[in-house]
């Protein structure tokens, strides 16, 4: 779609990012995935430096002291996460085509520091099946359901700030519809049917 090299992926809690670009990173190998850092412990099956990497609440104060942090951003009210800018800009000058799978709070941040990147809301298909995603996962108390689904309201609401909007009906089609914007030509799973909602 263009020579933007950097496309950030965000969106409400529970639509589905991390599995979109799981998918991405082991379906399309030209995209350059960065992996973000984060002081909460490892989900089960996730591994450190792959999924993210597992920082200690020191060690990040001391990355974002030292303004070696892109972005990053309190979440839920209780743990960090953050991209490293280094990692980010030495893929950008190798001409690799990045993508940030990031939090809200963050893609905002990227904006003002990188105005050029396109920037790709993903939204469940509807509100119902957003909260029957983060229920049915069950990696939450009730209480922290609670939260992510007041969180998720506010996260809806700034879909408008995007340049793009992607549908996360099915992880082939959205991740097909998000390649493509990158420029990149997906595998036939689906054709790809942006929304655009800001002009570029």
């Amino acid at each position: 779609m263009s020579d933007t090299k950097l496309t950030v992926l965000a969106g409400p809690t529970a639509v589905g990012k991390g599995t979109v670009s799981t998918f991405i990173r082991d379906n399309y190998p030209e995209v350059w995935l960065s992996v973000s850092a984060t002081t909460r412990d490892p989900r089960p099956g996730e591994i450190d430096g792959v999924h993210y990497y597992f920082v200690g609440p020191e060690r990040f104060d001391e990355l974002v002291a030292s303004g070696q942090m892109l972005e990053w951003a309190v979440v839920h009210g209780r743990n960090r996460y953050g991209t490293i800018r280094a990692t980010v800009e030495r893929a950008l000058q190798e001409g690799k085509k990045v993508l940030l799978e990031i939090d809200l709070q963050g893609a905002r941040q990227v904006k003002e520091a990188m105005p050029e990147a396109h920037f790709v809301f993903l939204a469940p298909p509807s509100w119902e099946e957003l909260v029957h995603r983060l229920v049915g996962r069950g990696t939450e108390s009730a209480e922290e359901q609670q939260r992510r689904l007041e969180t998720a309201k506010i996260e809806l609401a700034a879909e408008s700030e995007f340049d793009f909007t992607v549908i996360n009906d099915t992880v082939e089609r959205a991740s097909a519809e998000l390649v493509s914007i990158m420029g990149i030509t997906p595998h036939p799973v689906a054709a790809p049917n942006a929304r655009t909602t800001l002009e570029n």
